[in-house]
């Protein structure tokens, strides 16, 4: 009977479904990545999801009350003690995220802009994807609920605990383990991209959408980048055509603008000039 017990209460004798160990393992790492995107692909192919416009943008690009606490949080930190060189920094980054906030808005408006644009869609609506985070992210999700429009997210599984926004439609809240898969995804049925202000994440996400655009991997779609200030010193892209890396021809993929009605506007226009519908 010991023995018995031994064989069930062993590692091998677990099915292989509820092996969680196995599971988790590094041999079963092409059945996860396999689930991770069959999960998805199948909860928004019931959900007749076919169409998405996706914005990516900093976590840290926050709504004005966050930002102003922040700001004073770091400006009363400095008057305790005004000669903490991390105090001082502390202070001037909060006063850039302060200036950020108009791109909350901006996210959070072109949201609104595309939910209101989909309503008017008999049976071809075309829904805000993000990365299910703060920041921009959450502005997004934000305006398409603010329209009564369901949004998704695309959230990441980090060391650091992050919570998905309160404003993505619950049932299209996905979580992820691998960032590879989570950009399949974002690509997968995107119609649009558009990047406001951030971080390595958005940079990471902008431009793997231009290589596989620029390779012709995939068909092309229009790519905005919104804050001319922000994107032209962030990345000196004429640089890069100057010194040959890319081909002039390839700044192109890509528009800047500096509102969400402009950044509406050349998607719009992108497809009218190609006489295909979004």
């Amino acid at each position: 009977m010991k023995r018995i017990i031994e064989i069930l209460n062993s590692a091998s004798y677990q099915r292989s479904d509820r092996d969680y160990d196995f599971i988790n393992s590094d041999l079963a790492r092409p059945m996860r990545l396999q689930l991770e995107y069959l999960k998805v692909q199948s909860v928004l192919q019931q959900k007749n999801i076919k169409k998405t416009i996706v914005v990516f943008g900093g976590t840290r690009v926050t709504q004005k009350k966050r930002a102003e606490i922040r700001y004073q949080n770091a400006k009363n930190n400095l008057q305790k003690e005004p000669d903490n060189e991390s105090c001082q920094y502390q202070l001037k980054v909060a006063e850039r995220v302060l200036s950020k906030v108009p791109y909350y808005e901006e996210a959070r408006k072109f949201a609104q802009i595309v939910a209101r644009y989909s309503k008017s869609l008999k049976n071809d609506s075309v829904h805000i994807m993000t990365g299910g985070g703060p920041g921009v992210m959450e502005a997004a999700n934000r305006g398409a609920f603010e329209e009564g429009a369901d949004s998704i997210g695309l959230n990441i599984d980090l060391p650091f605990e992050q919570f998905p926004n309160p404003y993505i439609t619950p049932d299209l809240c996905f979580s992820f383990r691998y960032f590879a898969l989570r950009k399949l995804h974002f690509m997968h049925r995107a119609r649009a991209l558009v990047a406001f202000p951030g971080g390595f994440g958005t940079f990471d996400e902008l431009f793997e959408a231009l290589t596989v655009i620029q390779t012709k991997t995939i068909k092309p779609i229009p790519i905005v980048l919104v804050g001319h200030h922000y994107w032209e010193n962030a990345v000196n892209f004429e640089f890069l055509a100057e010194e040959g890396v890319i081909n002039r021809e390839d700044l192109d993929l890509f528009t800047i603008v500096d509102s969400a009605d402009d950044a509406w506007s050349h998607i719009l226009n992108w497809y009218r000039e190609k006489e295909i519908a979004i």
